[in-house]
């Protein structure tokens, strides 16, 4: 069965070339000028992934994603952005109110595709897998088996990708973990795209443990090479 896009998108011309170009790769694909008619049509079903505009009339895409992630049924639905190449600062309120990735306009239809496919191989992995267990460091305790964070007793919500990240450092936390290699393990080998992807991605995931900084105690970065969970 095709896998389920619903793309919103008030741009007549990206909505109509997105929905073309990923009906090619057979997707199914359902497009959206606006996000209350987006929200509206997952109330009759849930699609496998969410492609949203920041800029959009009515409910802006930050605010969307932060209603399907409050939502019990897409609350773990992989979601990408599409942002305006000059606005970090959206990309930024994009990510910390739960989306997932973030693609700047304008774009490739291959790079589009690469990053859908990466998303939902993740996704798919993450609901299929049956190993289980409970990690616990500095403080940060993860269920690999309900995909939770947690903090002494406090949940953290985080996104599919920060939650990978955050793993995959605490997995790794012996060694400085490379930027190259995150964005491999994470993103997958056919990643096409900038760099600052993972940086944004780190910032959001220190402000959700509740340390930002560069040297942190939880997250250091080490310049030049990558990132390690310090955790203390």
């Amino acid at each position: 069965m095709a896998e389920c896009v619903y793309i919103t998108e008030d741009d007549d011309s990206i909505r109509e070339l997105v929905s073309v170009a990923l009906s090619a790769y057979s997707y199914e694909v359902h497009s959206f000028v606006s996000a209350e008619d987006c929200l509206d049509a997952v109330k009759k079903k849930v699609p496998d992934i969410f492609l949203f505009d920041i800029m959009l009339p009515g409910i802006d895409g930050v605010q969307a994603v932060k209603l399907l992630r409050e939502a019990k049924e897409t609350k773990d639905t992989p979601i990408l952005m599409l942002t305006a190449k000059s606005a970090e600062i959206d990309k930024v309120f994009g990510l910390e109110n739960g989306a997932d990735d973030y693609l700047t306009k304008p774009f490739g239809i291959m790079e589009l595709a690469a990053r859908i496919k990466a998303l939902l191989r993740r996704a798919g992995r993450n609901s299929s897998d049956t190993e289980s267990e409970t990690i616990t460091a500095g403080g940060i305790t993860v269920n690999t088996a309900l995909r939770e964070v947690s903090i002494g007793n406090t949940p953290v919500e985080l996104t599919l990708k920060e939650y990978e990240l955050l793993l995959y450092l605490i997995k790794n936390r012996s060694r400085v973990v490379s930027r190259e290699e995150l964005l491999a393990k994470i993103w997958g080998v056919d990643f096409v795209g900038e760099t600052r992807t993972l940086d944004m991605h780190i910032g959001t995931l220190r402000k959700k443990l509740g340390d930002e900084a560069e040297n942190s105690h939880i997250i250091k970065t080490v310049r030049g090479i990558g990132y390690r969970f310090i955790g203390e």
